[in-house]
């Protein structure tokens, strides 16, 4: 970025021997102890005293609280300030050498008299190979005045460098040079009609012709400044390789600029018109202007160096904060990708700081908006929450007391610096104001949660990769919609004005932030013409998925004959006439939903385009929306699941509910029936629904009855007492509906203690089974009991340890935390979907296994996005959420950090947010006791043996539930993150381009062995047919349904086959499984099981070694494990016909 961009500084250059030199600030920093403004202090803070002053913005800025929620994030601020404090380069000698050299080549240029244009051009042409870059439109070659070339008045470093404050970007380093052109060259009137630009442009060419003549050899290339068409400078670039370093590469930028007071100040306001119709500037100039506040703003920068670097050395003197401040503002900014070109927003660094020092102005007598007591932070949160509070275009801000007018259609924001005449927001356009709103506004209310420690987000987060930030995208040819509109005066070419008001009008509500990003323009060579920017605009949303599959589009009534006017002319053959079920006749559109192929939103976009840009365009244009959610869910769905496929189930749930509360004799009344079950949150992998996938996913439920006291004192024969229920339940469900059946199986046999029963109840009229489990309190306080008998053996110990820990897993825990998802998912639409393609992701990576990564644990990660968003708000598509996903876990130290999810926040909008609309279900102590609960664990188990994940959430605050006894082993969790890592960054490449394939293939190479599985018998989905013949039942078989499908409820050949596996080697190999496709199992050595020590019952198959092995010596007291009587056994033995293929892919054996 360049350093003009960060702040406008100059330093004078009195000799080719004098040292670039800066007057350096206060260098008193704050100590970490920083005390902050007393309440008192505050108060006296008065309000603003000019009319058009925004009252309110002292109670948006004022000191709120405690300086910091924590010590850690205190810690951390200062630690990034103490970074990222420029620091002087350690290239500046070779800097400095060419500075000098440039400007002595400059004073050198001959002065060239005044030239009419054509003959200026020609000469520079034909001597130099220079074209002059002058802007759009060109100037008449028969133009009246003449151009010419004077040695500059002063010469200059400007910018961060000459400040010591040059920050070492990846493009390398910048240095601008401002050279001020002489007032003389100039007449009273050139402020009109492009001539100040003109003479700039042809100042700037007879530059590039004296440099590129001299003995020195340079990179010269012409560029915008800023990407200012009006602005053209001169890029130097020193020629060789002499530092040796990644970042050695830096240039020069040299910029033409005028003294202050060159043209009146009061010709050049926003409110003037300087490009004069063509009849006026023929000489009939009583006809009146159209503003120019861009053109006129553009001018007035060239004249303000100086100004501003008075502005920022009182406002440094004013607050020793003031640099760190503008530090932190430069990160923020910088993650956000806003910079000062106008393509990355026309905000950056310099307009951050002088904003900041315009809003401290008057400290010292209690007029500023901000105090010069603030600590950088202080200072920092202010700007953010001024930027987020205001709307600049709705209500402009004006530095001082001013009668200055602003042109009464405007477009821009306007922070109006009264003092030097100057729209420190002139670059900014609409839409990237907006953004920058709406991304000051997640920052202040993620600073303000009190509840997690935020930096992370705030400054070390990338915020801007299109992924991460946008829901949906589409592409437009540049250059096709370029040509429809003229640039004039505006820096957005009036094609981009229109399509941005057409899609906030066309898109309504539907959308909360339209972005549009524009290509940026390159430099080009002296010799040639500016090359025409080309490429493509990418329109990104942020939207709201409560409405973008709103299938209807309201407008005015009948009554309102103008509106309904100009809704007919927008909509065209779209808009009619309807009446609405409560009376009301009003126009209104109506969308396609039976469009399977295209999302509503994709259709309204490209009917508006069509219509009003032209059909081409509109058919032409490359949509980009929800693009993974393409592989778990049809396009239609993209932008629209409302989990409306999981209502079926859920109906069918409240059926079961109803019918069991109204059954008659059960011997104790029903008090809760919970679902526990990803089928039932709205969570599953696959969609549940009339299909031959049903039979064999029952759903997992939990029934409580009213306490009492007549249960036995034994855990045995509790579970023996369940059985008895069960079948009771059965029985009583099927006699009372014909279209139930119901049958009672039996788990953990070899378990006495645990839960042994469970009672599968199908409704043959949708498919549908649920399996219940009864649910008794009494068990947890007989274990409890058990665990503390004196005198217990270990294994009793460890046996009813696992018992309890299940019990609390299957009762407690998972109905909670089903009950919780259930909700969130309600709350927002895009989670269902998310968390769908995340457990894609997780499958097809052989990850998602309750021995690795379970259902649960993924769900938490997901739920954190919803829930956690920042930097972000809450997003609104299931691409967009699974992307910032993986880019958390991609990050998350799991070794000291625990992950940590509040069920119960609840953010509703980003208007929500921006409002601080945040209620916190968890406190503070909440998360303490987490932590410290973690920070035993990691005590106790140092080595992650135990526990290698953390996961808590507001609804079971142990954190091991999901994970404990190495679920996931530290080997599995590396492999997440690595795994994580890899599709971050694919999808940072790619955006909204990626080949969703690319993420969800795994890579089998990666495995030392792959047994591939028969597809005949490894399906656990069979399809509706009985090769035995009928059904026993006639309802059964009316539906479709066999008998011998229903002997096979729940049965899955494949895990119960990856289950006698790990029994039988879990030791000696880690099993993977892919349950999206369920085609193969793949497995990895442990490298700490190849060679043991020899002795009796080893209890493997194991082999003498044949050679050294890891650096052991061979001997007789070493053996190996015998790798291909393994395989053998597991092929020939184990899977028998079930594998149909073994693969080795290492040659290890």
């Amino acid at each position: 970025m360049s350093a003009h961009s960060e702040a406008k500084h100059e330093t004078s250059h009195n000799g080719a021997d004098e040292k670039l030199s800066y007057k350096k600030g206060r260098e008193a920093r704050r100590s970490t102890n920083e005390e902050v403004p007393s309440r008192s202090a505050a108060k006296r803070l008065p309000s603003a005293g000019p009319v058009n002053r925004h009252r309110q913005t002292r109670d948006v800025v004022a000191y709120s609280g405690n300086l910091y929620h924590s010590n850690t994030f205190n810690i951390q601020l200062h630690g990034l300030l103490e970074r990222a404090r420029p620091k002087p380069t350690q290239f500046q000698d070779s800097i400095d050498t060419t500075l000098r050299t440039l400007k002595s080549i400059i004073e050198r240029i001959p002065n060239r008299e005044p030239l009419p244009i054509a003959e200026a051009e020609r000469v520079l042409m034909k001597k130099n190979k220079v074209v002059v870059p002058f802007p759009s439109p060109r100037p008449s070659r028969d133009s009246n005045y003449k151009l010419q070339y004077e040695k500059p008045t002063r010469i200059n470093a400007i910018g961060s460098y000459a400040l010591k404050q040059t920050i070492r970007a990846k493009e390398g380093i910048i240095v601008d040079l401002a050279v001020t052109m002489p007032a003389s060259m100039f007449q009273e009137k050139d402020f009109l009609d492009y001539r100040y630009f003109y003479r700039r442009a042809y100042y700037i060419a007879c530059i590039a012709a004296g440099i590129k003549d001299s003995k020195e050899k340079y990179m010269l290339s012409f560029e915008l400044l800023h990407g200012n068409y009006l602005l053209p400078v001169l890029s130097v670039a020193p020629l060789g390789d002499e530092i040796d370093s990644p970042y050695s590469s830096f240039r020069i930028q040299i910029i033409p600029t005028i003294a202050d007071g060159v043209f009146p100040l009061e010709r050049i306001l926003p409110s003037k018109g300087c490009i004069r119709p063509k009849s006026a500037s023929e000489g009939h100039e009583q006809q009146e202007s159209t503003p120019t506040p861009f053109y006129n703003a553009s001018l007035r920068q060239d004249s303000l160096v100086t100004s501003y670097l008075k502005l920022a050395h009182d406002a440094a003197t004013l607050s020793e904060s003031f640099r760190d401040a503008c530090v932190l503002g430069r990160t923020w900014l910088r993650q956000h990708g806003f910079g000062s070109h106008i393509q990355a927003g026309g905000f950056g660094n310099f307009e951050w700081e002088a904003m900041m020092a315009t809003l401290l102005q008057g400290g010292r007598t209690g007029s500023g908006f901000l105090s010069p007591g603030y600590s950088s932070y202080q200072l920092f949160k202010g700007m953010l929450q001024f930027i987020a509070s205001k709307d600049l275009i709705k209500t402009p801000f004006f530095s001082e007391t001013s009668d200055i007018a602003l042109p009464q259609d405007n477009r821009m924001p306007f922070f109006f610096d009264a003092s030097r005449g100057h729209n420190l927001l002139y670059k900014m356009t609409v839409w990237s104001y907006r953004l920058l709103r709406h991304e000051a506004q997640m920052a202040t209310a993620m600073l303000a949660d009190t509840l997690f420690d935020q930096f992370d987000a705030a400054f070390m987060t990338k915020a801007n990769e299109t992924m991460h930030r946008y829901d949906a995208t589409c592409r437009l040819n540049f250059s096709n919609l370029q040509g429809l509109g003229s640039i004039g005066d505006m820096h957005a070419s009036e094609a981009c004005n229109k399509l941005y008001d057409m899609l906030l009008k066309g898109l309504t509500d539907r959308v909360r932030v339209i972005n549009i990003d524009t290509p940026r323009a390159t430099s080009w060579a002296l010799g040639s013409s500016s090359a025409e920017s080309d490429g493509m605009i990418v329109v990104g949303f942020i939207v709201d998925p409560a409405e973008a599959a709103r299938e209807m589009d309201y407008g005015p009534s009948q009554e309102n004959k103008k509106d309904a006017k100009a809704f007919r002319q927008f909509w065209g053959e779209k808009a009619e006439l309807r009446k609405f079920s409560d009376n009301r006749i009003i126009e209104s559109v109506r969308w396609d939903t039976a469009n399977t192929e295209r999302p509503i939103f994709e259709q309204i976009i490209s009917y508006l385009l069509a219509r009003h840009f032209g059909k081409s365009i509109g058919e032409n244009v490359i949509f980009k929306i929800d693009p993974l959610s393409q592989k778990i869910l049809k396009p239609s769905e993209a932008l629209a699941s409302k989990a409306q496929k999981f209502r079926s189930l859920l109906t069918s749930f409240s059926t079961l509910e109803s019918n069991i509360r109204e059954l008659e004799g059960l011997p104790l009344q029903v008090r809760h029936i919970f679902p526990a079950d990803p089928l039932l949150r709205y969570a599953s992998l696959d969609i549940p629904g009339i299909s031959t996938q049903i039979l064999t996913a029952p759903a997992d439920v939990v029934l409580q009855f009213e306490g009492s006291g007549r249960w036995p004192d034994d855990l045995g024969a509790i579970q023996r007492t369940k059985i008895a229920f069960l079948l009771k339940l059965g029985d009583l469900l099927t006699s009372a509906y014909p279209n139930v059946i119901a049958r009672v199986g039996l788990e953990k046999e070899s378990q006495p203690i645990s839960n042994l029963a469970f009672l599968d109840v199908t409704y043959t009229s949708t498919g549908f089974t649920f399996r219940i489990r009864i649910y008794n309190d009494r068990e947890a306080t007989l274990l409890e009991r058990e665990l503390k008998l004196p005198g217990i053996s270990p294994l009793d110990k460890e046996s009813n340890a696992n018992a309890l820990a299940i019990y609390k897993r299957n009762f407690l825990r998972r109905p909670a935390h089903t009950q919780a998802l259930q909700t969130l998912c309600t709350r927002h639409p895009s989670l269902s979907p998310a968390i769908r393609l995340a457990k894609a992701w997780f499958a097809s990576h052989m990850l998602l296994d309750d021995n690795y990564i379970s259902h649960e644990l993924v769900e938490l990660l997901v739920v954190r996005t919803f829930t956690d968003p920042w930097p972000w708000g809450v997003p609104s598509s299931a691409s967009t959420a699974f992307a910032r996903t993986l880019h958390w876990i991609a990050n998350w130290d799991w070794k000291t950090e625990p992950l940590i999810v509040n069920f119960s926040v609840g953010i509703e909008s980003s208007a929500a947010v921006a409002d601080g609309g945040i209620s916190m279900g968890m406190k503070a102590s909440d998360i303490v006791a987490i932590r410290t609960r973690f920070e035993a664990w990691r005590k106790i188990d140092p080595a992650l043996n135990r526990v290698v994940l953390f996961a808590a959430s507001s609804v079971d605050g142990e954190g091991t539930t999901w994970t404990d006894h190495a679920r996931p082993a530290k080997v599995v969790a590396g492999r997440m993150t690595a795994l994580a890592r890899a599709a971050s960054k694919l999808i940072v490449e790619k955006g909204f381009e990626i080949e969703p394939n690319l993420l969800f293939e795994p890579e089998l190479m990666e495995f030392d062995f792959i047994l591939r599985l028969d597809p005949k018998v490894a399906k656990k989905r069979s399809k509706r047919s009985d090769a035995n013949g009928k059904s026993q039942f006639k309802n059964l078989e009316m539906q479709g349904f066999s008998h011998g499908e229903l002997e096979k409820l729940g049965f899955d050949p494949v895990s119960l086959l990856l289950e006698e596996l790990r029994d039988q080697y879990g030791e000696l190999v880690l099993f993977f499984y892919d349950q999206a496709k369920e085609d193969v199992i793949a497995g990895l050595w442990n490298p700490s099981m190849e060679v043991r020590k020899w002795k009796i019952a080893l209890g493997m198959s194991s082999m003498p070694p044949a050679s050294a092995v890891n650096g052991q010596s061979e001997g007789s007291e070493t053996v190996r494990i015998n790798k291909k009587a393994i395989l053998h056994d597991i092929v020939g033995r184990l899977g028998g016909d079930m594998i149909r293929k073994l693969e080795v892919n290492k040659q290890t054996i």
